[in-house]
């Protein structure tokens, strides 16, 4: 097996006020995802290797897009955006990948994705609520709940992508 990452990753502050410290933390597990795609193929990257689970590399990326877009421009700014990869027939579309799809294209969408983010959480309180509640408390949230749910959840699915990398060609690392 061999190590693999040419993606450069911040480590995160260990002393850092709180926002610099959810910033950063943010950033190194965005980060991650990009470097455990990083030198694969498009059909690597669409290639689920973990059966019974149509999980792929390619899926994760799409996913995360979609997850950046929900978190920061629908719950934060209540933006009303159409989805990026699900629809009505397949509300999983961000993790149906075929052959027609491409990581380029997702990793942009990702990216632009999160350029937005930090545009819009940059501007704002960790305070903030949103006028989205949850559907499970009828709560706001707070910037700052969106920031720690962002990290879980990259955090999750990073895992997810170092069994699927190591699947696809070998490659381990953290």
């Amino acid at each position: 097996m061999t190590a693999m990452t040419k993606i450069e990753r911040q480590e995160p502050s260990t002393t850092a006020a709180e926002r610099e410290m959810l910033d950063g933390w943010l950033d190194y597990h965005r980060a991650t995802l990009a470097a455990k795609c990083e030198g694969l193929t498009d059909e690597q990257l669409r290639r689920p290797v973990l059966a019974p689970s149509e999980l792929t590399l390619l899926g994760l990326t799409r996913h995360m897009a979609e997850v950046e877009r929900w978190w920061f421009q629908q719950v934060t700014l209540d933006l009303d955006l159409p989805d990026l990869y699900c629809t009505e027939e397949d509300q999983d579309g961000d993790f149906h990948v075929t052959e027609e799809h491409t990581y380029e294209e997702a990793e942009a969408a990702r990216q632009e994705a999160i350029a937005r983010a930090r545009e819009i959480a940059a501007s704002r309180s960790l305070d903030e609520l949103s006028v989205r509640r949850s559907r499970r408390t009828d709560e706001p949230y707070s910037l700052r709940w969106v920031y720690t749910h962002m990290i879980e959840e990259y955090a999750r699915h990073n895992g997810h992508a170092d069994l699927l990398r190591e699947h696809v060609d070998g490659s381990t690392g953290d």
